[in-house]
């Protein structure tokens, strides 16, 4: 499946979650960077919060397959993508999520704040035995 057209920033984001790679996950996000995931959680802040947040999830899988966009739409320097995500629990169970995720961008180009827009009852629901 090829990825919709989004800014550089955002691809990478995707990209970075596709192989589980936290530091160049962490590292589509500004300095200063706002991780909102999902919205209505408590905002992880910083680049560092953020690369220890994800580093923290990936190992909990196996393994961890991503988030893969399905569509994205961009005005100025707001983005708005829906997306899949999937992974393979530890004990073998698969889980499988999908959600919309809302960008803005710095002037950099890298990502001010994200915001993650997902059902995590549901997602919890396919870890819990």
């Amino acid at each position: 499946m090829t990825a919709p057209a989004m800014p550089k920033a955002v691809l990478q984001f995707f990209a970075a979650s596709q192989k589980g790679d936290a530091d160049a996950w962490a590292d589509t996000f500004e300095e200063d960077g706002i991780f909102h995931d999902p919205v209505g959680s408590d905002p992880i802040r910083g680049r560092e919060e953020i690369r220890a947040f994800i580093a923290s999830v990936i190992p909990e899988f196996d393994p961890f397959l991503g988030l893969t966009p399905v569509e994205a739409h961009t005005v100025g320097s707001s983005v708005a993508v829906s997306w899949r995500g999937s992974a393979v629990s530890k004990d073998g169970r698969p889980v499988n999520w999908s959600g919309i995720n809302v960008y803005e961008l710095g002037e950099g180009g890298l990502i001010h704040e994200a915001k993650a827009y997902f059902d995590q009852a549901i997602f919890q629901a396919q870890l819990s035995h």
